[in-house]
């Protein structure tokens, strides 16, 4: 059984890699002009925007092939969809996380961000975890998927949802990951977004 300690961690960073995801896209915008492809089955016609990412690359072992976004102005329900590939040993370290059992997964997605005065100091508890993350794993287009739910423990209902496809072309690791409101709406753009890889 998860310790107090565990479950407080998670509730204060429960929306950290939604955020991460989120600022990272916000990045390659900020740092090229030239917008990617798309994908397919998440058109303009729907409300999605591409992103730009041009040839900027995080590191020497990232490639970003796409990325999407679909804001609350145009779209009923938001969301945000990509494909990166990973190589040599950036994806050898990312095929091992994606590999993970589900409670070191929970453990890594709902982690708070550390520095060393963070570290150094002891936090005191804010009170009961306020929301659940689950990890479940699933298989679709012929690949390993991986499903991130966080859920709110009180009656607003709010939930988000995190979907990852990842499979192995040739020496790459490519990963098709999508966020939304909920775990079908995940599913379903991150399905899209591996078929438009």
């Amino acid at each position: 059984m998860p310790s107090s300690t565990s479950k407080r961690e998670r509730m204060r960073s429960r929306f950290h890699v939604t955020a991460l995801i989120l600022g990272c896209a916000m990045l390659l915008s900020a740092c090229s002009s030239h917008f990617g492809a798309g994908i397919a089955e998440l058109p303009a016609s729907q409300g999605w925007q591409p992103l730009p990412i041009g040839s900027w690359v995080l590191n020497d072992g990232l490639e970003a092939r796409s990325m999407v976004f679909c804001p609350r102005e145009t779209c009923s329900r938001q969301g945000f969809a990509s494909v990166v590939a990973f190589a040599g040993p950036e994806a050898q370290r990312m095929e091992q996380a994606l590999r993970a059992d589900a409670a070191s997964l929970a453990r890594i997605f709902s982690k708070p961000p550390t520095d060393e005065s963070r570290s150094r100091k002891k936090t005191k508890p804010k009170g009961p975890p306020k929301s659940t993350t689950t990890v479940t794993r699933f298989e679709a287009e012929g690949v390993a998927g991986i499903l991130v739910e966080i859920r709110a423990k009180d009656a607003s209902g709010k939930s988000a949802a995190t979907a990852i496809l990842h499979g192995r072309e040739a020496n790459r690791l490519v990963v098709a990951l999508a966020v939304a409101q909920d775990a079908e709406a995940a599913r379903r753009d991150a399905i899209a977004a591996w078929r438009g890889r």
